[in-house]
């Protein structure tokens, strides 16, 4: 087990202190900067720094960063979200150390929906019924794998089976 224990913050954004999503750091006891390139691997990571080492990837709307002794986990409902993840996460880790002999190790990044080809197909009407500010936000969230080809009520059809095929192609849809 490479992975044995961690201690967990959790935190509102300065930036934004009345956003009712909180973050989370996780300090980690262990260093565990061999398993990165095969996390990497296993969980298609949007981003792969060798110095300093860490994956970033998205799941399920969710952006986190694994860092040899800390992870960092953005938009969560509250701490009991944050465990179930943390606990998920150190699953996953430990699993792909477990059989790292049988995975090739990945020190590139996946290619990532460009924000621009996102708003070109929004109505740009920053109407709000997406619950986004602008559409300009709109397409931020949409880049990070939060905001979909059917989050946007106003979108013309042609322009969502666009949006639908752009983002397919980044695994979003």
């Amino acid at each position: 087990m490479l992975l044995k224990t961690f201690t967990k913050e959790i935190f509102r954004s300065k930036c934004m202190p009345s956003a009712e999503s909180v973050h989370c750091f996780a300090h980690l006891d262990e260093d565990i900067q061999d398993v990165l390139p095969y996390l990497n691997a296993e969980l298609g990571g949007s981003s792969y720094t060798k110095e300093p080492p860490s994956v970033t990837f998205k799941v399920h709307g969710k952006l986190m960063t694994v860092h040899p002794r800390k992870i960092a986990i953005n938009a969560l409902k509250d701490e009991k979200e944050a465990e179930k993840i943390l606990i998920w996460l150190k699953g996953i880790i430990n699993d792909t150390w477990d059989r790292h002999d049988e995975i090739e190790p990945s020190y590139e990044s996946v290619p990532q929906p460009v924000l621009f080809e996102i708003l070109k197909l929004l109505p740009k009407s920053n109407c709000r019924e997406c619950n986004e500010p602008t559409c300009m936000v709109f397409a931020a969230r949409a880049v990070e794998g939060v905001k979909g080809h059917n989050d946007c009520p106003t979108i013309e059809a042609e322009n969502r089976e666009k949006l639908k095929k752009y983002l397919s192609q980044f695994h979003f849809e």
